[in-house]
């Protein structure tokens, strides 16, 4: 049985709330050493039946980085058109992606097909193949911050461009595209959306139910 100390214990609960989305990165080199811990972590992650449905490609060289950054940029403008001023231009003013800047880009991806067709526990919740791959996403970013390794998830893409440039099977679903490196700044004490005062984080006690849903509102009128 592996236990935990009190430091050991106080060091997770310290990574997960120092971890942060980063954009901006210097450009030295991840160590493969490092990079292979974190490929690690994000293998080990709990998934549903043991399915394991993750891959992950790697990208290092700048063409493909390029490409991607391209579909971003026009994902991006496309984003923005839906915004009205003033939150239009505080949008525009975000940095979103740090696709070529980052030393290595990875795409996480979800194998729906794989231990099908009889998935243990997957037969009434048929998208935890796709939450298993988010746990694989976290695990990872979790480990880069005790490594010192800043993390960006790059959510403004058009996954079947994604899916077409990296050459990723048909029927295999792009999660997650990830920008890896050290960040140019250190890592925020706070999320840089609620430093840019996009928002703010939800006090918990609005999202805790008790024994059932209940809506706060509802509980203050009584």
């Amino acid at each position: 049985m592996v236990s935990f100390t009190d430091d050991e214990r106080d060091a997770v609960y310290k990574t997960i709330y120092a971890r942060r989305d980063i954009r901006r990165f210097r450009n030295d080199p991840i160590p493969e050493d490092i990079l292979e811990r974190l490929i690690q972590a994000a293998h080990h992650a709990p998934s549903v039946g043991f399915s394991q449905p993750w891959d992950l490609i790697v990208v290092r060289d700048d063409e493909t980085k390029t490409e991607i950054a391209e579909i971003a940029d026009r994902a991006i403008a496309a984003a923005r058109e839906g915004y009205e001023e003033p939150t239009r231009s505080e949008y525009a003013a975000l940095k979103l992606e740090g696709i070529r800047e980052s030393p290595i880009n990875i795409c996480v991806t979800c194998d729906p097909t794989r231990g099908a067709p009889h998935v243990l526990g997957r037969s009434s919740m048929k998208r935890t193949d796709v939450y298993s791959t988010c746990l694989a996403v976290q695990n990872l970013w979790l480990a880069a911050r005790a490594e010192g390794v800043g993390v960006g998830w790059v959510s403004v893409l058009y996954p079947y461009e994604v899916q077409e440039v990296l050459g990723i099977p048909p029927h295999v679903k792009p999660v997650a595209y990830l920008c890896l490196g050290y960040p140019e700044d250190g890592f925020p004490e706070e999320p840089v959306l609620q430093q840019e005062g996009w928002r703010e984080r939800i006090d918990v006690d609005a999202l805790v139910h008790e024994g059932r849903w209940e809506s706060m509102e509802s509980a203050e009128n009584e």
